[in-house]
């Protein structure tokens, strides 16, 4: 009878098959170590639930690149009352102590020469050496120069033509300019600094190098390093925003005008703006992001 009960369990295993028999194993062990068994449907039903969570976290900001161009002065700045004075008062010092130079010695001699000839005691052997060449005074070459210096017409540093000019990136060379682009944002024209939208797969300077390469007008220019100067985030208007998109963040780079600029093209919605012009075209909050790193020289 005993023998009977021992036999039923293993005629019992001997039924069952060899993989029936091994996941059993696996779990008995499994259980003993106080694991939980691994399930490849449970795997493959986490996949789906992980997408909805990464596209969840996606973030609903536009990512933008703007390109700060500059063009520096061509042509040094009025001096101001205090620059003049100061600027007088070390012309003078240098004058009081300095030596005498080659050409004021010349003169010294010329008139101790023409005194000596004035002389009753004159001797005229004492200008042996002088006597086949052609005496040039000293004051005959200043003459001379002050003619030369009168034809002399320097260019104007104030032309009201061009000065006036917003598109011409030659207006104001004593100061320096800030290219402005008409843009379209959530469906109003404004002026900002170019920019465009970043691309997947580039970096954000490429996309600043981008906007300033789709600009109706090709310019030359020098970007200063690849980390941007600073970032400005707006919302999109309510009647443009979605699910996915509510605003932007502009990163700007700044880069400077390598030559002169195209010329001016009055149909292009560009133009060329001072420091204190931009006032006149940029929003407030938008001007308070661009003045932090404008390179006032």
């Amino acid at each position: 009878m005993q023998q009977n009960k021992m036999a039923a369990p293993c005629s019992r295993m001997a039924s069952r098959s060899v993989l029936q028999l091994r996941t059993l194993f696996i779990r008995t062990a499994l259980g003993n170590m106080g694991l939980r068994p691994f399930s490849g449907t449970s795997a493959c039903q986490a996949t789906p639930k992980t997408r909805i969570v990464i596209e969840r976290a996606r973030s609903p900001w536009t990512l933008m690149a703007a390109v700060c161009l500059q063009r520096l002065p061509v042509i040094s700045a009025d001096c101001n009352p205090i620059e003049k004075d100061f600027r007088e008062m070390m012309q003078q010092m240098e004058f009081e102590k300095s030596l005498l130079s080659e050409h004021e010695l010349r003169l010294l001699e010329d008139a101790e020469r023409l005194s000596r000839k004035q002389a009753d005691d004159y001797d005229s052997d004492e200008e042996d050496g002088h006597r086949d060449q052609d005496i040039v005074l000293a004051q005959d070459l200043e003459d001379s120069w002050e003619q030369r210096m009168k034809k002399f017409q320097p260019v104007e540093r104030i032309r009201a033509d061009v000065d006036k000019d917003l598109t011409s990136a030659e207006r104001c060379l004593d100061d320096s300019l800030l290219l402005l682009a008409e843009q379209e944002v959530g469906g109003e024209k404004m002026w900002l600094l170019p920019q465009t939208q970043w691309q997947e797969g580039e970096t954000l300077r490429q996309t600043a190098e981008r906007a300033l390469a789709s600009l109706p007008a090709a310019f030359k220019a020098t970007f200063l390093g690849n980390a941007p100067c600073g970032v400005y985030k707006y919302k999109l208007p309510k009647a443009a925003r979605t699910e996915s998109t509510v605003g932007r963040k502009v990163f700007f780079f700044k880069a400077i005008l390598s030559d002169g600029g195209p010329p001016a093209a009055p149909n292009a919605s560009l133009l060329w703006a001072k420091k204190n012009e931009l006032q006149r075209y940029l929003k407030p909050a938008y001007m308070m992001k661009v003045e932090r790193f404008i390179i006032g020289v």
